[in-house]
């Protein structure tokens, strides 16, 4: 099969397309003739070498895809070849992989592979953090730190219905104007310094967000606990400034405010199964309730540019590959 190897850490660079013999599913797993794969920017940690958790090169990256079923392990039943899924795993930037089957959810008719792709990770991400560890709550304030992205356009949206208000923050007007089209109802193009904090306040009467969803982390960290109220409840989910962050304790414990940490990986190592909540999402999206913004599809071969177009920071959306099958 052909599948995109790191074979050392470096840039988009060392992606390298190779050929590689087909997996074969152990017990409890599938093996998913793979369609198309989310591109992350936990992929792009992997291939820098900057992800903890990846190991040493050879490695295989890809977190999530879409395809369909041609083979199960022992113990599997929920499941059937056959069947198409949305997955989430390790090795998916390549035309086979396999999964742990409490991973994959069975997709509803008519998601198509490239929107099916781009659910295990981000949005499962915003559905649970915003849903779950912060209890969303309709009426309650929100803000969405990089809200153009792939988790905070979900985040925008899985918001929205909730019947929350959403503040969304990107990092231009382009990208706010967008935000707004998916649901926010009010945008910030967060300059230097606290001038998203100033803007926060300003709109929230100076009360401060019920929730702050930080998926940027190093100095977005330290804004995100002065935008919260009272009460409030700050998620940080991941790190992708790859900074450390530099906070004053006075900006959140006088506030009875609470630090939520969200990580995906560890979530479901630690026994947590995705599949109810991701096919609630597959079933929303399917039925039209929510946009799942794909900006560029590239075929599995060009996994270098399609890193190269994540890590110029201006992508609306998701990134991912394509896997033809000759």
């Amino acid at each position: 099969m052909r599948a995109i190897q790191i074979q050392e850490f470096g840039g988009p660079e060392v992606l390298v397309p190779v050929e590689q013999p087909d997996p074969v599913p152990g017990p409890g797993e599938i093996l998913m003739r793979v369609e198309a794969a989310g591109v992350n920017r936990a992929d792009a940690l992997i291939r820098a070498g900057a992800y903890h958790r990846a190991g040493r090169p050879p490695l295989i990256p890809g977190l999530e895809g879409a395809g369909t079923v041609e083979a199960v392990g022992a113990g599997v039943s929920d499941v059937r070849i056959g069947q198409r899924v949305m997955a989430t795993g390790k090795g998916l930037y390549a035309e086979r992989a396999t999964v742990p089957a409490g991973r994959a959810c069975v997709l509803p008719d008519g998601l198509a592979a490239a929107e099916a792709a781009a659910l295990p990770t981000a949005w499962f991400t915003a559905w649970y953090c915003l849903r779950s560890l912060a209890g969303l709550s309709a009426g309650e304030t929100v803000v969405v730190q990089a809200a153009a992205s792939g988790v905070g356009s979900a985040a925008v949206q899985i918001a929205a219905e909730l019947g929350a208000r959403v503040i969304a923050v990107t990092g231009s007007a382009a990208k706010s104007a967008w935000a707004a089209e998916l649901g926010a109802h009010e945008t910030i193009s967060a300059g230097p310094g606290d001038q998203a904090v100033t803007e926060v306040l300003r709109l929230t009467g100076g009360r401060g967000a019920d929730v702050v969803l930080d998926a940027v982390g190093g100095d977005v960290f330290a804004l995100s606990l002065k935008q919260v109220g009272y009460a409030g409840r700050v998620v940080a989910l991941a790190n992708v400034a790859l900074a450390a962050s530099t906070v004053d304790t006075r900006d959140f414990y006088p506030k009875n405010a609470s630090i939520l940490g969200f990580q995906l990986t560890n979530l479901l190592e630690h026994g947590y199964d995705p599949r109810e909540d991701l096919r609630k999402i597959a079933d929303r999206v399917a039925a039209g309730a929510y946009r799942v913004p794909v900006e560029a599809v590239f075929p599995l071969e060009q996994a270098s540019q399609a890193h190269q177009r994540l890590e110029r920071r201006d992508n609306r959306g998701k990134i991912v590959l394509r896997v033809s099958h000759g």
